[in-house]
């Protein structure tokens, strides 16, 4: 089987019902969101423990007596930047004692372990809505089954390809080492090369082996040595096609990685990893479902697209602004929640950062500096719209992650309107983009709270799977909605906000107001 046909497939899937596809997708974004949870857990535990026993009141004090101030930019100053950091190294080291350093690695192993499990879950869940879409099936429902019945199986393929990478890699380097120490030069060199060739040779096999052991998993609902001898069978049988489809993945990963690159130096580095996450991951996984799944002969070529790509997103932009307003006027106490959370966060930061007023300050017109208004825009859309879903898609999480991203935003406000040396200035800056993207992030908090709810019925068996689905399915809706907004706030961030400011604080001065 030729590569051309299974990705016309898998592009006719993809368009033909993607709200049906995409929520398990989103839901990558909030696996960092989830991880997160850990990490601020045992940051407030640190900052409390700090605060009780005075070691924060003595850091403040001696920050103060030498005279540190700001920290320059590193990017800008960086001789600097090492100079300040040479003089505030030993104060932060002082904070540092073992009961701290206890919570924090506990914090980041912790967060480790949770980001692990959840990408395991949320994998499991897109094969399986993969093949569903590719068997004309409802995607979402057979995902969240999948989570459930495949997780384990594909976190153990996880686990056992990177033991079998750093296995091969250790024989490897005690091949070398052992060719070294001989001390005839050329025998090394030979072990040497020898050694790099079949690493080489080894890892790509075990990377096209273990890049369909998955699909194998929830295709022939396998388990984790079945799944593997799935993946053998495959390369064996289909040698090209397998290698064709690697060799496609790495095309792909070198050009999202350059202009990752490319977008990153201009301050725009979001919008890859946003496109990649709605495009790319899905195209591929559909692909590597269909090239398994048909040599199984359980999938067969869909019907093509029943609409032209413009109508289609006409239609579900639409839609989205539509589900959107319906969602807020029937979910009003889910946004009351998420703006106290946000309060809640925001009052935190304001206290937390009190006492380094004066010594350490924020300045929107510093940060402001430089900037590229189509960039600034188009970055401010990218960003929020993957804040946006991550908070709202982390709520699957039983919404504690949702409530914890609405409560981390907030205290992040709190802590920059604090330390900000003109507040005035921040205030004028963020008013004219906030009064849009505030809400439209609260929204997505809210959605995120309602799904951890629905999340959590259905855990315990109050709920179906269907209703999972039907939740995910209306997050989707309402994201698409609130990327609307976002994309108004972000041309208003890029294009308005840094400019009319500055006019605007001049005529109320000369107004006298």
């Amino acid at each position: 089987m030729d590569l051309a046909t299974p990705i016309t497939d898998a592009v006719a899937t993809f368009r033909r019902r993607p709200a049906d596809l995409l929520p398990f997708y989103l839901l990558g974004a909030a696996v960092p969101v989830v991880a997160r949870v850990p990490v601020l857990a045992g940051g407030a535990a640190a900052y409390g423990y700090l605060a009780v026993t005075g070691a924060l009141s003595e850091f403040q004090a001696r920050y103060a007596a030498a005279g540190l101030g700001n920290p320059p930019n590193p990017n800008t100053k960086p001789d600097a930047f090492s100079q300040w950091a040479e003089r505030a190294g030993p104060l932060v080291e002082s904070l540092i004692d073992p009961v701290v350093a206890g919570t924090l690695l506990l914090a980041a192993l912790l967060a480790a372990l949770v980001a692990l499990v959840t990408h395991a879950g949320v994998s499991a869940g897109q094969y399986a809505t993969c093949l569903a879409r590719l068997r004309e099936e409802r995607g979402l429902t057979a995902g969240v089954a999948g989570v459930r019945e495949y997780w384990t199986t594909i976190l153990a393929l996880y686990l056992l390809e990177v033991g079998i990478w750093l296995a091969v890699s250790l024989l490897a380097t005690i091949v070398v080492a052992v060719a070294v120490a001989t001390g005839v030069t050329v025998l090394a060199a030979l072990v040497t090369l020898f050694a790099f060739i079949a690493w080489s040779v080894v890892l790509a096999a075990t990377r096209v082996v273990f890049a369909f052991a998955p699909a194998a998993a929830v295709v022939d609902e396998a388990g984790v040595v079945d799944a593997v001898e799935g993946g053998i069978g495959y390369l064996y049988t289909n040698p090209m096609t397998a290698l064709g489809y690697l060799a496609l993945v790495i095309a792909i990963g070198l050009v999202t990685t350059f202009l990752g690159a490319a977008f990153g130096a201009v301050g725009a580095g979001s919008v890859v990893g946003l496109v990649t996450l709605l495009t790319v991951a899905p195209a591929l996984d559909l692909l590597k479902v269909r090239l398994f799944g048909g040599w199984r002969g359980v999938t067969a070529p869909p019907a093509p697209p029943d609409a032209r790509l413009r109508d289609q997103a006409r239609k579900g932009l639409w839609r989205g602004w539509r589900v959107l307003r319906r969602f807020t006027r029937e979910n009003p106490g889910y946004i009351v929640a998420a703006a106290g959370l946000f309060v809640v966060g925001f009052a935190a930061g304001w206290v937390a950062a009190s006492p380094f007023v004066g010594q350490i300050q924020a300045s929107i017109t510093a940060r402001l500096a430089g900037s590229i208004p189509p960039v600034a825009a188009v970055e401010f859309m990218a960003n929020n719209l993957t804040v946006a879903i991550g908070t709202a898609l982390a709520g699957s999480a039983v919404g504690v992650p949702a409530a914890a991203a609405l409560w981390y935003n907030g205290l992040f406000f709190g802590i920059y309107f604090r330390l900000e040396a003109h507040l005035v200035e921040l205030v004028a800056f963020v008013l004219p983009h906030g009064v849009v993207e505030i809400p439209a992030i609260l929204v997505a908090g809210a959605v995120g709270l309602r799904l951890g709810v629905v999340t959590w019925r259905t855990w315990r068996g109050a709920s179906s799977a269907s209703a999972l689905a039907d939740a995910l399915e209306e997050a989707f809706w309402v994201l698409v909605g609130v990327g609307l907004l976002l994309v108004l706030a972000g041309l208003v961030e890029g294009f308005v906000s840094p400019y009319y400011y500055r006019a605007f604080l001049s005529g109320v001065a000369k107004l006298g107001l």
